[in-house]
């Protein structure tokens, strides 16, 4: 009985290896398994090893390029590929489309369409635009199928072309759109050396290394590789209307209209007012990165890496005003005094709401939604369609910082509460006098990051003393 079940399993094992007539198995250089008909030129990730399905495939694959042939679709078979897939939920339909390599395009036979494709971006009407869309699926096809395709060297130079031009915008741009940081787009430029066989000095400088190109190689992982990077540049030029009337060329301009250019409703202004405007400077920051709907990554990542750095400053604070309120309390000339011990509490409490809330933020922006575009666009419209749009994450991002600064606010009332309860006449004045100096230069700040500037004052005043003399 042992003997026979591992006969079977030797068998079962063996026909999982057996070629099946006219369809080859690649691997994937992440380790998926396809296969590919030589004859047809077609890809799938069927599983061809099963008859009914290989019928199937065959047939439809004949279909799909008779009706091609009818419509005169293409001129060169040789230049294109068919992609057939069996469709969930539906045994008896395929979906597929096929792949042009001289026009680097993918397409159907019929008009299709797909806001996937156009990936939800609004105003897409020039063809030349569109192509932008169908190159990045096509170069995405590409990077699903790289085995059996030679790598040409034209593709790589221009690869390389547009990653030098990327590090050069990024190093001399601070508003540039491109959807990698320095230290990938460095990565980026090593690995196109190596795919052009470029040599370059060892680490130490003792050696000279050189590496074997795969320029005009069937080298599966090579393709793989310049794929992604293609697709990904052909997609932000579709996203950027690269090419077109009013093309986006930074990363804060907006070609459907600002929205932060709106008048800000009553009760962001009252709130802006309590939250010491920081309220209005992350609206601002947000506007700036939420851009028609679209974000860049690296400008996400660095937002949320600073908010990080802020945040932990903020527990930093909060956690010392929470032992200055604690220790103030325990003063036995403040426990005499009810009204002092009410705006101490009102400290406390602020300082605690500090650092819950930087707690709780520092915990919610996780490396998935940090480092990922997908997560954070797909956050950033959920945020979108609440009651108070995007100011509401703007509100909830300011939190600390008002917390920490009303927590400060009232420690301070409760010691000048304590000096005037406890004090003389000569020390009130002195304390008082030098109080109301403080206030105005913490507050001198605030008001001018706002626009409110001290000769706005003088100018109004000005203006109001002036009168015209009688002729």
């Amino acid at each position: 009985m042992l003997v026979t079940e591992r006969a079977m399993r030797l068998k079962s094992t063996v026909r999982d290896f057996d070629p099946v007539l006219g369809w080859e198995p690649l691997t994937h250089p992440e380790g998926a398994l396809f296969f590919y008909h030589s004859n047809h030129r077609v890809f799938t990730y069927a599983n061809v090893r099963d008859y009914e399905t290989t019928v199937k495939m065959d047939d439809v694959a004949k279909k799909a390029y008779r009706e091609a042939r009818i419509v005169n679709a293409f001129l060169d078979r040789s230049s294109v590929e068919l992609v057939l897939e069996g469709m969930k939920g539906e045994d008896s339909k395929w979906g597929y489309y096929f792949a042009d390599h001289d026009k680097r395009v993918i397409f159907w036979l019929k008009p299709h369409k797909s806001k996937e494709l156009m990936g939800n971006v609004q105003g897409v009407n020039s063809a030349s635009h569109i192509k932008y869309a169908l190159e990045s699926q096509y170069w995405k096809h590409v990077e699903l199928f790289p085995n059996e395709r030679f790598l040409p060297k034209d593709i790589v130079v221009r690869l390389k072309e547009i990653v030098m031009y990327t590090q050069a915008d990024s190093i001399t741009s601070e508003t540039c759109l491109t959807p990698l940081d320095s230290n990938e787009i460095a990565s980026t430029l090593g690995l196109m050396d190596s795919l052009m066989s470029e040599s370059f000095p060892n680490p130490d400088g003792s050696l000279l290394i050189v590496i074997l190109g795969s320029i005009d190689q069937k080298h599966e992982h090579s393709v793989w590789i310049v794929a992604r990077f293609m697709g990904l540049f052909c997609f932000n030029n579709f996203v950027n209307f690269c090419g077109q009337p009013g093309a986006r060329l930074d990363v804060g301009q907006s070609l459907y209209g600002d929205s932060d250019t709106q008048p800000k409703n009553i009760f962001f202004r009252v709130m802006n007012i309590i939250l010491f405007g920081s309220l209005d400077a992350h609206s601002k920051a947000l506007h700036m990165i939420w851009v028609d709907h679209t974000i860049v990554r690296q400008r996400w990542k660095d937002f949320i890496n600073g908010l990080n750095n802020e945040w932990n400053g903020y527990t930093i604070f909060s956690t010392v005003m929470l032992a200055v309120d604690i220790s103030f309390l325990a003063v036995p000339s403040v426990q005499k005094q009810p009204s002092t011990i009410l705006v101490s509490y009102l400290s406390t409490l602020c300082a605690m709401g500090s650092l819950v809330v930087s707690l709780i933020l520092a915990a919610q922006v996780n490396d998935s939604r940090r480092n990922s575009a997908e997560s954070a666009a797909s956050f950033m419209v959920t945020i979108s369609h609440s009651m108070l749009g995007l100011e509401s994450l703007a509100l909830m991002l300011t939190l600390p910082y008002a917390f920490l600064l009303w927590a400060m606010t009232f420690f301070a009332v409760a010691l000048l509460t304590i000096i005037v309860c406890t004090s003389g006449v000569v020390t009130v004045s002195i304390v008082s006098s030098l109080w109301a100096v403080v206030v105005i230069v913490a507050a001198w700040p605030i008001l001018a990051v706002n626009g409110f500037h001290l000769s706005h004052l003088f100018s109004l005043v000005t203006r109001r003393r002036t009168f015209n003399l009688p002729r």
